[in-house]
């Protein structure tokens, strides 16, 4: 699809490190081989490095370029607790806590991030997102005038009229449950501003909800409205409506009976969900139905990138995956 080709284009632009901790696995040395041979980014593998080469054997995937650390004989193991026990020893953890910690392949390859050893770091094909997410939260933490880290995915539709010609950010789908109303003008914000950096596009924001502009009133529709307030705040220019029912955020002529009086409704590209559990059921409804593309969850807000891919994810998806990680590690550069 053209989006993935201009993360392409961009990401060879300027080659960057990404470290893959969970290198025995099959998928992340397909995928870290199917990146070294289209010079999309330099490879960290994380792992035993016989079974790593075993593997690689056996798949006939190319590893050569890839520099592979194995935790069991890495020679800066000690340097790096020295500077996990400075970062952490307000929280009370000792030098040996520090030691432990790097035993986990995690650890070591968010050290490697934090230190500038690697710009940028995915995982998550055998770890959970809080096994992923929280030493990112603990070392690299948030950029500046962050305050919150969240998710997003790109949604690339096919044949579809709405957004950028089926063309989507979808936030949060992946982390945050329950947002406040500060929360969720914070993850529109986030979302509007990686949308223009990693695919230039000129977002157009919806909070949606099950109501359009007070077609209904319930409590829960305040926090909504509260954001918006709080988004034309901080981000004036920012073209931005809510509360908005996602057919008249996209469609044109609903837009038109629903809120003729919105800049934004029947234009959006930009979809904020109000929580955790309507982003997550959208996201799937339209990868699954809709037999869209979905590159994500992508996280945003941190000092430098990690990503959390799925356990279910393919190698395909690694792929994908570490190209946005590279072209978010240039944005930092910026």
């Amino acid at each position: 699809m053209e989006i993935l080709e201009r993360f392409r284009s961009k990401a060879i632009k300027s080659i960057k490190t990404i470290v893959l901790p969970e290198g025995e696995d099959e998928r992340i040395i397909m995928a870290a081989s199917k990146i070294m041979s289209d010079n999309l980014a330099k490879i960290i593998l994380v792992g035993r490095e016989g079974i790593i080469k075993s593997k690689a054997i056996n798949l006939n995937a190319e590893l050569n370029d890839a520099l592979i650390i194995d935790p069991n004989n890495f020679d800066k193991k000690e340097v790096y607790a020295e500077k996990l026990y400075e970062l952490r020893k307000h929280k009370g953890i000792s030098i040996n806590d520090a030691k432990k910690m790097l035993c986990n392949n995690i650890y070591l390859a968010t050290m490697m991030v934090k230190l500038g050893e690697a710009d940028g770091m995915v995982a998550g094909v055998l770890n959970t997102t809080s096994e992923v997410l929280k030493p990112a939260l603990q070392i690299i933490k948030t950029a500046p005038n962050n305050d919150i880290v969240s998710s997003f995915f790109i949604m690339l539709v096919p044949d579809c009229e709405y957004g950028d010609n089926g063309l989507f950010f979808f936030a949060d789908c992946g982390l945050n449950i329950e947002p406040t109303s500060e929360q969720l003008a914070a993850i529109a914000v986030q979302t509007a501003e990686t949308a223009l950096q990693l695919c230039d596009m000129v977002p157009k924001v919806a909070l949606l909800s099950f109501s359009t502009k007070g077609s209904t009133e319930d409590e829960s529709l305040f926090k909504i409205r509260e954001a918006l307030a709080i988004v034309k705040k901080i981000a004036p220019t920012l073209a931005i409506d809510g509360e908005l029912q996602l057919d008249a955020s996209i469609d044109p002529k609903v837009a038109l009976r629903k809120a003729p009086n919105s800049d934004i409704a029947g234009k959006a590209n930009v979809l904020i969900f109000p929580d955790l559990e309507a982003g997550n059921i959208g996201y799937k409804l339209v990868e699954k139905l809709a037999k869209a593309k979905a590159i994500g969850p992508i996280c945003q807000g941190l000092a430098k990138p990690v990503n959390d891919v799925s356990r279910g994810c393919s190698a395909d998806d690694v792929v994908s995956a570490i190209i946005v990680t590279a072209v978010q590690a240039q944005n930092n550069d910026l």
